[in-house]
């Protein structure tokens, strides 16, 4: 090719990937395996070092792994990624290397559920905690900020209600405070929204929704965006401090631009374990090449079915930042102007039990508890990813006693708006 940048379909299909240089595969294979050969005394020594990059146990790192994330590092703007074996699992990791025991971080009201179960509860064992802010309220993220905050976490559009945060407006809150900014991607894609382009530091994502596509492999993934100083301050001695286990290496210094995903690496995956499987990655792998095609589809069947919903007499309201009249539709145009994403809700007049009873109803839709799939998806939340919330907090956080959330896959939109109402004439 000549000099000139990949384009983003371009990158989705070739970025990280070659043809193999022994069999001449060109599909990137699974490398279905625990460990790799060393050449020799010097070359295990250098790698277990940290003095030279490859390949030692899957658990740390493995060929098809790495072409997951070179593909979407190069597709989200950063310096390296690191995959993992869940969503979730990228949060931990995340968190590991920049909080302390009596650590704060600051977290957007509006999130997935489990997010939300997360940092309430699994993360107090770790002696990290959790301040909650309003997306809505730009300055609640600067009245919560304390000597103790590490980290601020936001999702670019908030799982279940869609609505759309501004990324830039919260970024210049995290530097002020000198802390970085972790924004979970996962229902934009990069195709939709580029959080580094607009002042991120670290982004996540669920590889299980969007990325890979087709509700068959679960994996998730941080892209490290190069550009927080972890010098600064003594406040992350994880990447500023020697490291023992590695004979004194001080990771910020070594690595430069891409050190907190080193970090992630060598200090989060190979303590803490959660691996991604190899034949996971492939799958995710192949689901990221047709990302633009599917993610164009399934914004312009959301808004079809957004637009249907909105006129329903059964429906009290619909949450969908593609919307016109949509609160967030203004900064839906600013940042994800080729659509507001495929996940939304509405509620219903008739309350918790037309909730309830809408689901049961659909035939087109399935009534799981995922996202980003290529099939229509549908879920009440207040009665399962939100139950463990009481009834202020389902509110708060976009998923109240009324509410229905949708993930709007591929199929023809005219079959899921008659699947939708003959569901709300039942």
């Amino acid at each position: 090719m000549s000099d000139r940048l990949p384009g983003f379909s371009t990158l989705a299909v070739h970025a990280g990937a070659q043809p193999d240089p022994t069999t001449g595969a060109r599909a990137t294979p699974i490398y279905q395996t625990t460990s790799f050969v060393f050449n020799d005394a010097d070359h295990a020594a250098s790698l277990f070092g940290l003095q030279a990059f490859g390949n030692i146990y899957t658990r740390i790192g493995n060929p098809t792994n790495a072409v997951l994330e070179e593909r979407v590092a190069a597709l989200e703007g950063g310096t390296a990624a690191l995959a993992v074996a869940s969503g979730h699992a990228a949060q931990v990791v995340v968190l590991q290397q920049l909080l302390q025991p009596g650590d704060e971080f600051i977290a957007a009201r509006k999130l997935y559920g489990g997010s939300i179960n997360q940092f309430t509860h699994a993360f107090k064992s770790f002696g990290w905690n959790v301040v909650w802010a309003d997306s809505d309220d730009i300055a609640s993220f600067e009245r919560a900020v304390t000597p103790r905050t590490k980290a601020i976490f936001i999702e670019s559009i908030a799982n279940p209600g869609g609505s759309i945060t501004d990324i830039e407006a919260i970024s210049t809150v995290a530097r002020k405070a000198g802390v970085p900014l972790i924004v979970d991607n996962t229902l934009a894609s990069p195709y939709l929204i580029r959080p580094i382009d607009h002042g991120a530091d670290i982004v996540v994502h669920s590889l299980t929704k969007f990325l890979g596509g087709h509700g068959n492999s679960l994996g998730g993934i941080i892209v490290d965006a190069g550009t927080f100083d972890w010098s600064t301050g003594g406040k992350y001695p994880m990447l500023s401090e020697p490291r023992p286990e590695y004979h004194g290496i001080r990771l910020q210094e070594t690595f430069g631009n891409f050190a907190f995903a080193i970090a992630c690496r060598v200090l989060g995956l190979r303590d803490l374990g959660p691996a991604l499987s190899p034949f996971n990655a492939f799958m995710i792998l192949t689901g990221i090449e047709t990302l633009p095609l599917r993610m164009q589809k399934h914004c312009d069947n959301a808004e079809a079915v957004a637009e249907f919903l909105a006129g329903h007499p059964a429906v009290a309201s619909v949450s969908y930042a593609g919307l016109a009249n949509d609160k967030y539709n203004q900064l839906a145009r600013k940042y994800a102007p080729k659509g507001a994403g495929a996940v939304f809700t509405f509620s219903l007049k008739g309350g918790y039990d037309a909730g309830v009873s809408l689901v049961s109803k659909l035939q087109l839709f399935s009534h799981l508890a995922n996202v980003g799939d290529t099939r229509s998806l549908v879920i009440h939340p207040a009665s399962t990813t939100h139950s463990q919330l009481d009834d202020a907090a389902k509110v708060k956080s976009g998923a109240g006693p009324d509410v229905v959330r949708l993930s709007i896959g591929i199929e023809d939109k005219e079959d899921l708006i008659a699947d939708l109402e003959q569901a709300l004439g039942a």
